[in-house]
């Protein structure tokens, strides 16, 4: 897999039939391991030993409506029992871009959080919503 800007981790990772699989401990389930996949692991264990976010808070790959179709955001963090931040992940050859932007901001629709992130493992890019305006972070807030 593709060295990322996030740190390295001892992720658990074993051969089946060929196709590697990583074992997620948010989901306690072993998951192919796409390099879509790879990011997200990534991101994740940054988010708790680094940014400290309580695992707990933190749903991954899950559904939620849009209009009549069914989606799966990334990684949603909770605060309060509320989406506070939407993490939409990309494999690290694709760009980020204007499709992403998009496709994060529909999942916003739906959460209504305070933050809004995408990363793709090499360029992340993140922004506070305040006043339905959208401000550049430089890192990740912190979860108190």
């Amino acid at each position: 897999m593709q060295a990322l800007i996030y740190p390295t981790y001892p992720f658990k990772i074993q051969s089946v039939a060929g196709k590697d699989q990583l074992f997620d401990p948010f989901r306690k389930t072993w998951i192919v391991l796409t390099p879509e996949e790879w990011v997200r692991q990534h991101i994740l264990q940054y988010l708790v030993q680094v940014c400290k976010y309580p695992s707990a808070v933190i749903a991954v790959e899950k559904t939620i409506q849009l209009g009549e179709l069914n989606k799966r955001f990334d990684i949603v963090v909770y605060k309060q029992d509320k989406p506070w931040m939407i993490i939409e992940c990309k494999e690290a050859r694709v760009e980020i871009s204007d499709k992403t932007i998009h496709q994060i901001l529909q999942y916003q629709q739906v959460l209504v959080a305070e933050y809004l992130i995408v990363s793709n493992g090499h360029e992340t890019y993140g922004a506070k919503i305040e006043s339905g305006k959208l401000q550049a972070l430089q890192s990740f807030p912190d979860y108190l």
